[in-house]
């Protein structure tokens, strides 16, 4: 074994691995951009955000990982994989992370964004009780962040008095910000954190009515792992991953992107904390797991408050009863119409998985259930569109997974029936047909009726309902510089859907060139097509149908990104898009420069853009840095400048700041937003600060 580690420092002598890593210095920001480069509304990033976030807490170890996790850091090719797996059988556990330059088509790229991900961990046997892990944990912090837009929204401003004397409504709190979050953290141990949150508009008041408690919301989580044969133990706020995610989908997909092949399988990842800001998509309660040799089962109980519009019926013995007409996601209480909606309702989940792992760990498969049910019906209102829409007051999903690694391929599937009898089936499979090249087809059908309220299976819907289509995913890397990525994919809607008005199909397709000579140079080309169908005007002639037209859409960027010195990054780039409806052409074009210093306490990042479309349909979306575990995603419309300054100071080894000021100034309007958002004038200028203490 001494041999073994001194020749690993012979051959593999390089730079990499000169200082420790640091595991608080990750940029997310930069890996989820690599995941998502054409940003969209419907997708909910904040979630994804949060979930990447927590991989990166419960780093892999590499020693005892098995395909499945691996897939899961949407890092390694399955080629990659395979090795990795074949030179641990081969050679034994890894001695240290130095170790992965051995590994066959194991690049100097590949292991440095793998680096925050893995680790070569401890022998498992725990020489501290827990109380004396936890009084010692270092990964123990506490955040404090304030967000505001400093323009007065009308939301804001004095009520209008109407003619008949009524007020108009406004917001009823400050149009501050505020979020709180402390977490205390061992990978494979333990995690206990709460959560604290208020938006702007919101008041801070104790008032156990609106279930207000000051803090808008209110989350907290406690999970122990690895006790004896319970792998898991969670008490409060998680999330489930199992199968494909058509029951249990961690709240969070990862849809397509520049990562052409292996985001579209999922990865069974269990129950997990909760502690983002949403107000929904996760449970509350109970969640265990235990392991029996190669079988692993889960309980989950749950009974959680969620937000809902709730309207009254009288019967003919004038009775009363309520039922729910929908459920707002939006998690703002700004108003007495948004405030009337919180926590209305409660929602009561069981359900469980029970999985079986082969010895040799090439395949698996698992059985899951879920039990939903509402305090109050939920009846909708009648649209044809919807007529396939989940009502009533409960509902059972359950489904059966599997996944099979043979060589270079990762087979899976999942098929899910709703308690309406609607069927949704995911098949696929993720390969690598040569060191080269590595390829993904992804097959799915879900029925008009099929419900499972907490899924994230792969689909173009932002649920998987009402859908059919396939997905064919494409890597080509002909030398370490260069690298090709392509996606298609074909889908079909049966039954009608908001704003389409009949069964529609469409079509969307993604080419991406990226040249890496190095690691502190790169630069792509990519580009983007997306056609989909909707509906035409009204016409005004009652005796035509609704007709439907295909709106065309494509976007292109094109990026240069270099590290000139260690303390020195630049980032230029230009973004376009075109939309075509009815033969009307409209287009849209950003210019945006990126520049980054730092030295070893502190670091500025700044960006200056031009933006020209010509409406909201060709309106683009920029990824934006932000302070630390934040996420901006804007869409800008219209012509105008954008600029914004992030400042990041290390106050004390424990202590840490990060400010962020940005502003738009709109050159073609005086007016910016509608409603209660709207401010007068054409800049908007919002900020962020945000403290980050460790307490070890």
């Amino acid at each position: 074994m001494g041999r073994r580690l001194i020749l690993i420092w012979i051959f593999f002598p390089f730079g990499l691995f000169a200082q420790q890593r640091d595991q608080h210095a990750i940029d997310l920001e930069a890996f989820v951009e690599r995941l998502f480069p054409v940003q969209e509304e419907d997708i909910d990033y904040e979630a994804i955000y949060e979930l990447l976030f927590q991989l990166y807490q419960d780093p892999i170890d590499l020693n005892k990982t098995d395909a499945e996790e691996l897939q899961a850091t949407y890092l390694l090719t399955p080629f990659q994989i395979s090795n990795l797996l074949e030179y641990r059988l081969k050679n034994g556990p890894l001695l240290s992370i130095y170790e992965m330059q051995a590994i066959p088509e194991f690049d100097l790229i590949t292991i440095q964004n793998l680096l925050p991900f893995v680790t070569v961990g401890e022998n498992g046997v725990k020489t501290k009780n827990f109380w004396q892990r936890l009084a010692t944990e270092e990964n123990t912090y506490f955040l404090l962040r304030h967000r505001r837009t400093w323009e007065t929204r009308r939301g804001f401003t004095p009520p209008d008095t109407a003619r008949n004397g009524t007020l108009s409504t406004r917001y009823l709190g400050d149009p501050n910000e505020v979020y709180l979050r402390f977490r205390t953290h061992r990978s494979r141990d333990f995690s206990i954190g709460f959560t604290l949150e208020k938006d702007a508009g919101e008041q801070f008041i104790w008032d156990r009515k609106t279930s207000r408690y000051g803090f808008n919301f209110v989350s907290f989580h406690l999970m122990r792992q690895n006790i004896g044969k319970w792998k898991t133990i969670a008490l409060g706020d998680f999330q489930a991953s199992f199968g494909q995610g058509l029951v249990f989908g961690a709240g969070y997909s990862l849809g397509k992107g520049a990562e052409t092949v292996p985001t579209v399988r999922r990865s069974s990842r269990g129950i997990l904390p909760f502690s983002a800001s949403l107000e929904f998509g996760f449970f509350r309660g109970l969640g265990l797991t235990r392991q029996f040799r190669n079988w692993q089962s889960t309980l989950i109980v749950s009974n959680a408050p969620r937000d809902g519009r709730l309207s009254t019926t009288l019967d003919s013995l004038e009775n009363t009863s309520s039922f729910l007409t929908s459920l707002p996601q939006t998690g703002l209480h700004r108003t007495p119409s948004e405030l009337s909606t919180k926590s209305q309702l409660s929602e009561l989940n069981l359900g469980g998985n029970l999985t079986y792992n082969s010895r040799q760990g090439k395949w698996s498969a698992g059985a899951n259930f879920l039990h939903t049910e509402f305090s109050n019906p939920w009846i909708r209102e009648a649209t044809v569109y919807n007529t396939f829409e989940f009502s009533g007051k409960t509902n059972q999903v359950a489904s059966l997974n599997a996944h099979y690694n043979w060589k270079n391929f990762f087979l899976f599937g999942e098929s899910a029936y709703s308690k309406s009898g609607g069927n949704g089936t995911v098949l696929g499979f993720v390969s690598s047909l040569s060191k080269t090249v590595d390829f993904s087809l992804l097959w799915r059908n879900y029925d008009r009726d099929f419900h499972s309220f907490y899924s994230s299976g792969f689909s173009e819907n932002t649920r998987p309902i009402n859908e059919r289509g396939i997905y064919m995913g494409l890597q080509i890397r002909p030398t370490k510089a260069w690298r090709f990525n392509a996606y298609y994919d074909s889908f079909q809607f049966p039954w009608l859907k908001f704003r389409v008005y009949s069964p529609s199909s469409g079509y969307e397709w993604l080419a991406r060139l990226s040249y890496q000579p190095r690691r502190n140079l790169m630069a792509f080309v990519q580009i983007r097509q997306e056609e989909k169908e909707r509906n035409l005007p009204n016409s005004g002639e009652p005796s035509l149908p609704f007709l439907l037209a295909p709106v065309q859409k494509i976007n292109a960027t094109l990026s240069l990104e270099s590290q000139l010195t260690p303390n020195l990054f630049l980032r230029s780039r230009i973004l376009w898009s075109r939309v075509e409806i009815e033969q009307t052409v409209h287009s849209g074009l950003m210019v945006l420069q990126d520049v980054q210093f730092g030295k070893e306490k502190w670091r500025l990042t700044g960006r200056m853009a031009l933006f020209d479309t010509d409406d909201f349909d060709s309106r683009l979306y920029a990824f934006e840095n932000n302070v630390l575990w934040t996420f901006a995603i804007p869409a800008f419309s219209g012509r105008g400048i954008r600029n914004y300054l992030v400042g990041q100071y290390q106050i004390s080894p424990k202590l840490t700041a990060y400010l962020r000021i940005a502003r738009t100034t709109y050159t073609d309007r005086e007016e910016i937003s509608s409603g209660l958002q709207t401010i007068t004038g054409n800049k908007q200028t919002e900020t962020s600060l945000l403290l980050r203490y460790f307490f070890r």
